[in-house]
């Protein structure tokens, strides 16, 4: 099939890659998001999609806005069969999603109709799911409603941060949305619509939802840390600095000394551990404002904390 790929940040570069390598279907296209400033630089940078497909010799679409009458046209110049999508970033009116014969094909990183939206797989992990996978389905207007061609489960692990969990999303879901492109062409798949039941949202996380709230359980500040890391990172308020906080450790309260406050900190040889409203947490690695992260024992011994501190 002639195919257009829309796409735009790191998880969508298996996908593209594996279908450059396809036999049966060619890319004649990408569509990402416009070339943004990014990093320490301030460089204009091209996304990990559009950079893919310039190494490969292959027309690059960066609309604006996807109704831009100049894109619609472009695409039905290119008259793709079908158009997969992996986290192109925006909503796509109904012109431009009659355009291929058989439809844009989105892979999303969860089982639908469960964790709808931006950040399915951040959800899942504050949640506290034991498993999730992807989606390959049919585009619709609506967010994330259409039918589907098929799924894959992946089990999450207690460990597995957003960007762990996400790779290994990335890496199996492009071997399902090769085969359900296949299937499609061979005319073997047929969507099925998504059970009205069991639907949630997955709101894309904000920085101030990645601040640590110490007045939880000590397994939803576990979760909620591994949710937002690597981004936007999980943060709290320690005085006047503001510190990002990396994965945590719950352990039992009869392990130390005394008992910890939410919020109180505890130094110690075998590491620096916070209060939480059950057990207490032990802290991998911190990174005040304007450093590199670091062991954070040893941010906690170079900070020399008041016993009255407490992380807000």
């Amino acid at each position: 099939m002639r195919i257009v790929f829309a796409g735009t940040p790191d998880p969508a570069v298996p996908s593209l890659a594996r279908l450059l390598a396809s036999e049966r279907h060619e890319v004649v296209a990408v569509v990402t998001r416009p070339d943004a400033v990014a990093g320490r630089g301030r460089k204009v940078t091209r996304s990990p999609i559009g950079q893919l497909a310039d190494e490969h010799g292959i027309e690059v679409l960066t609309p604006a806005r996807a109704s831009d009458p100049d894109f619609l046209a472009r695409l039905t110049e290119l008259a793709p069969d079908c158009c997969p999508v992996v986290a192109y970033g925006a909503l796509l009116p109904r012109p431009v999603l009659d355009v291929p014969k058989y439809g844009w094909v989105n892979l999303h990183f969860s089982l639908l109709p469960a964790w709808r939206g931006a950040a399915p797989v951040q959800a899942a992990i504050a949640a506290g799911d034991e498993m999730t996978g992807a989606s390959a389905f049919l585009l619709e207007e609506g967010l994330d409603t259409g039918p589907v061609f098929g799924v894959m489960t992946e089990r999450i692990r207690p460990d597995d941060t957003a960007g762990v969990l996400l790779g290994r999303l990335a890496d199996s879901g492009a071997q399902l949305l090769e085969s359900v492109l296949d299937g499609i062409e061979d005319g073997a798949l047929t969507p099925v619509p998504q059970p009205a039941e069991g639907v949630s949202h997955a709101s894309k996380i904000t920085v101030e939802a990645a601040r640590i709230r110490w007045d939880q359980p000590a397994l939803a500040v576990d979760r909620l840390v591994r949710a937002v890391t690597p981004a936007p990172g999980a943060w709290t308020q320690v005085g006047d600095l503001r510190l990002k906080v990396g994965p945590v450790t719950p352990v039992e309260a009869a392990l130390l000394d005394q008992a910890l406050e939410p919020g109180q900190f505890l130094v110690r040889k075998d590491g620096c551990y916070v209060g939480t409203a059950t057990t207490p947490v032990r802290l991998s690695h911190v990174q005040p404002q304007g450093k590199k992260a670091m062991a954070a024992a040893d941010w906690a011994r170079g900070a020399r904390l008041d016993p009255e501190v407490r992380a807000l």
